[in-house]
């Protein structure tokens, strides 16, 4: 029988691998890999039991109890699955947590099927530990911060440039108080591990320095690893000098027209409606104290009318007016005040189209 081994762990990311993860499904939804599908063996109620025996009767008494559980149909059922991932993939792998028991029960059951199917040496501990000592090792390589006031399209530069570092994209959250997508954010594990597979792929590339946007401590929920974090506090930084009326543009195009469509697009027209609603007024709601409630409750009545109109006769053009005093007094004067604690650090100036060309070059 096959199995992975350390020194493979690298190819399995940049090869995009598909890859059998047999661990219970509470295990998996904390967190998996991009690649991964959960087939597990054991249901989070079986997976309790087993281990609850092997605690109080040891490893042989905890087989047993897990035989009698996966057993007939159930069994049946369980490699049925396996078989149709192993026919589909012929070129994946499997893995428990450790790549211990259960990879090996599955395996030798898939054997006994008619299916050699390699498992991964040291399971989901030991890959995810390669991803973060990769997101370790970049720490040491130079790094370069684009900053910018809100609007500035520091995350479509991110994107754009072959050796830059998304962290939004890899929390799926835009990272301030209207940050979140109708799709959840990632849980921490999957942020980690969505971006330490993006590093690995474009090491691959032969990149060798970084760019990222301008984040604190927090993505949303997920927290920016330390030494990375520790790393760009001392990094250069290029600053995106964009006018307000495209930064607002970029704005409105962020906040309502994409999340209208997403929200459309995944509960249909009037849910769809409604959550929009419910996003923009919890975005809102959450600065509130840093407005000042008589700031705040002008915002949020303009809010609602360019909805209202909106919705009525799909005119986006007074979303203009809540948003440029959100700009204007929120997110402008608390990004130019975080800034200007940087200033030392501030190597280039200029527009978007600036700013991109300055960095390429670089």
């Amino acid at each position: 029988m096959t199995r992975c081994n350390a020194k493979d762990y690298r190819k399995l990311f940049l090869d995009d691998t598909p890859m059998m993860d047999m661990r219970a499904p509470i295990e998996f939804n904390q967190g998996a890999f991009p690649t991964s599908v959960n087939l597990p063996l054991m249901t989070d109620e079986e997976r309790t039991a087993v281990g609850i025996c092997y605690k109080q009767q040891g490893q042989e008494a905890a087989i047993k109890l897990g035989e009698q559980l996966v057993v007939g149909d159930i069994k049946a059922q369980r490699l049925a699955q396996w078989q149709a991932f192993c026919t589909a993939n012929p070129n994946g792998y499997l893995y428990c947590f450790r790549g211990g028991l259960r990879s090996k029960i599955t395996q030798q059951w898939l054997k006994e099927s008619g299916i050699d199917y390699p498992f991964v040496e040291g399971g989901f501990k030991a890959m995810r530990r390669f991803l973060l000592d990769a997101i370790e090792e970049i720490s040491e390589y130079p790094l370069t911060i684009v900053a910018g006031f809100t609007g500035s399209g520091k995350t479509i530069m991110v994107n754009e440039l072959k050796n830059g570092l998304d962290l939004e994209g890899a929390a799926n959250h835009r990272g301030s108080s209207f940050g979140r997508y109708v799709t959840e954010q990632r849980s921490q594990i999957n942020f980690d591990n969505v971006l330490a597979v993006d590093i690995v792929k474009k090491q691959a590339r032969g990149c060798r320095s970084f760019i990222l946007e301008d984040e604190g401590k927090n993505v949303g929920s997920a927290n920016v690893p330390l030494s990375l974090y520790a790393a760009m506090q001392t990094a250069p930084i290029v600053v995106i000098e964009d006018p307000f009326d495209v930064r607002l543009e970029r704005l409105r195009s962020d906040y309502v027209v994409r999340m209208q469509s997403d929200f459309i697009a995944t509960y249909g027209e009037n849910e769809g409606w409604i959550n929009l609603e419910a996003y923009l007024e919890r975005g809102l709601y959450s600065i509130r104290k840093r407005l000042g409630l008589e700031r705040y409750a002008q915002i949020l009545a303009d809010q609602k009318h360019a909805l209202h109109i909106h919705r009525t006769n799909g005119d986006i053009e007074p979303h203009f007016t809540w948003l440029t005093q959100l700009l204007e007094q929120y997110y402008d004067p608390m990004y130019s005040y975080q800034l200007s604690k940087k200033l030392n650090r501030v190597q280039f100036r200029g527009d978007y189209a600036q700013v991109k060309s300055w960095l390429a070059d670089k």
